[in-house]
């Protein structure tokens, strides 16, 4: 029950962070297999129950840190394009 409550909680945290956008097919196999990993517990196969919720949440937070990493990316582009219009402006004052 715990492990399939963390990955829940890893699959709901990713969505929050922006995974649905950043890697959707990560988050679909994230849902899945938390998906299955319940049906595992319903039947009492707890060892696939486990196996499944312990994937789910490896594949949640692949899908949180690629959201991550693409914030991070448009940042950094955002930040280079204000030092190239800054850098240009110094430059067009000191002519």
């Amino acid at each position: 029950d715990e492990s399939v409550a963390v990955s829940a909680a890893a699959v709901a945290h990713a969505a929050g962070a922006g995974g649905n956008e950043a890697a959707p097919q990560d988050m679909r196999t994230a849902r899945d297999k938390l998906q299955r990993a319940n049906v595992a517990m319903t039947v009492k196969d707890y060892p696939l129950a486990l196996s499944l919720a312990r994937e789910a949440q490896v594949d949640a937070q692949l899908a949180e840190a690629r959201a991550l990493s693409n914030k991070a990316r448009k940042a950094a582009d955002v930040l280079r394009d204000d030092n190239r219009v800054l850098r240009e402006e110094i430059e067009r004052k000191t002519k």
